[in-house]
């Protein structure tokens, strides 16, 4: 039987609304702090001086740096997935329409927080969720969904299987394209580079197995 992994210590929500704007000004301190530097230069001090808030005032939100990471990883994902889900929901009704707006949409995920989604979707340490693995199984079930009326188009002879090598295959390039130097910048660069990354993968839906024709 597999275990479930164990979730964080859920952080102490608050109750009012001043608490709650104050926990909101935390947040998006937090969130600043770690896409400009990454999650290991964040400390609790800094995210503090940032949000105008005194050390103590995180402290009775949070346990420690690791807790608030892990809610703003929820945060920060949860918006992705949530983004990721509208852009489809508004896709063109076509397997190509999908595609195309489940490339751009990931894209621009990456382009967002440049350094800080990729961080994001890695396993973190033993008493963090692994939640960015979560957010890939979520957006690689939206994929599906969306594409779901359109799957008799796909040539391919396993249609679900070849559906998920291009749902990897545009993830791992808008993942590469975010880590290496010379990174596609810009809003016209990245809309071109989404649309390439659209075409491939229609390309490879609509191309029937090459190792199937040689046998038959």
């Amino acid at each position: 039987m597999t275990e479930e992994p164990q979730r964080p210590a859920t952080y102490r929500e608050p109750q009012q609304a001043r608490s709650a704007a104050t926990l909101a000004r935390v947040m998006q301190a937090a969130e600043e702090i770690a896409s400009a530097s990454g999650l290991e230069e964040m400390t609790i001090a800094g995210v503090a001086q940032r949000a105008g808030v005194a050390v103590g005032t995180i402290y009775r939100r949070f346990e420690d740096k690791e807790q608030l990471i892990s809610a703003l990883s929820e945060r920060m994902l949860e918006r992705r997935e949530e983004y990721v889900a509208e852009r489809l929901r508004a896709a063109e009704p076509s397997l190509s329409g999908v595609m195309d707006a489940y490339a751009h949409a990931l894209l621009q995920s990456f382009a967002d927080s440049s350094r800080l989604f990729p961080e994001l979707l890695r396993t973190r340490g033993t008493r963090s969720l692994d939640r960015g693995a979560r957010t890939i199984t979520e957006l690689h079930r939206l994929l599906l969904e969306a594409a779901d009326p359109y799957t008799d188009q796909i040539r391919r002879s396993e249609p679900q299987q070849a559906l998920d090598t291009a749902a990897r295959a545009i993830l791992g390039a808008c993942f590469h394209n975010s880590v290496r130097p010379d990174a596609v910048t810009g809003e016209a660069a990245r809309r071109r580079y989404a649309d390439e990354l659209g075409d491939m993968a229609i390309a490879y839906l609509l191309t029937p197995d090459r190792r199937r024709n040689a046998e038959t």
